[in-house]
């Protein structure tokens, strides 16, 4: 089931996911969403609800030192998080001494982080990247793409995955930074046009109404005998 997509512009991740719970042959559309945001995380999960549930609402991550880079903050802080968090909210499963979540997607300061079910950090080349089992035709239509709008290009790419995945279906979520970064700096522009539109106005209003207008006068000439 599920499919997941996120798109970085470099300092935001917009993420983007489907409602499809499968079980089966079995199909339903769930309200509770599969993407959404945890403290300075952007999170889309795929493998069970019930980890997703426990992420959305029960992980705790201890803030990053600043002698500690993004990916190493990542495996060294976030990973052992997750992996109490699943612990404790009896998820995680153990098989010939190796602990197993599941797999999601994490962004985080303008970077996508793929988790694997053995707690590996991927750190993906793309600035795209897909999960579950619509990925790879959510990514085809990614690399494909020529959209410059993220949130249409993270949208076509669940089209995509809907219309060739019996696990993929609408309707879908978005959640992220990216997806209302472009709205306030077209607004702002707009209004700042508008302000500067309108001092111009005056400033040129005032200027006619303050004309001088320089009038020639006689220069009148008396004889004195």
């Amino acid at each position: 089931m599920t499919c997941i997509v996120a798109i970085s512009n470099g300092k935001d991740v917009l993420m983007g996911g489907d409602s499809a719970g499968v079980t089966g042959w079995d199909i339903q559309i769930r309200a509770d969403p599969k993407v959404f945001v945890r403290g300075e995380f952007v999170i889309g999960f795929t493998t069970s609800f019930r980890m997703g549930q426990l992420l959305r609402f029960g992980l705790n991550v201890t803030p990053k030192p600043e002698s500690v880079g993004d990916y190493e903050y990542m495996v060294t802080h976030f990973v052992p998080a997750v992996r109490q968090c699943l612990k404790d909210g009896g998820f995680a499963t153990r098989e010939k001494e190796q602990e197993q979540g599941g797999t999601f997607l994490v962004g985080y300061r303008g970077h996508i982080y793929s988790i694997h079910d053995d707690y590996q950090v991927a750190d993906v080349v793309e600035n795209y990247c897909a999960v579950g089992c619509g990925a790879s035709y959510a990514l085809g239509a990614l690399y494909a793409s020529t959209e410059k709008n993220t949130r249409k290009r993270a949208e076509a790419a669940l089209n995509a995955a809907s219309r060739f995945s019996a696990g993929v279906r609408a309707p879908f979520l978005f959640v992220g930074k990216c997806m209302t970064w472009k709205i306030p700096i077209a607004f702002a522009a707009g209004f700042v046009a508008s302000i500067l539109v309108r001092i111009a106005a005056e400033f040129h209003k005032d200027r006619q109404d303050k004309k001088c207008v320089i009038r020639p006068h006689r220069l009148r000439i008396t004889h004195r005998n």
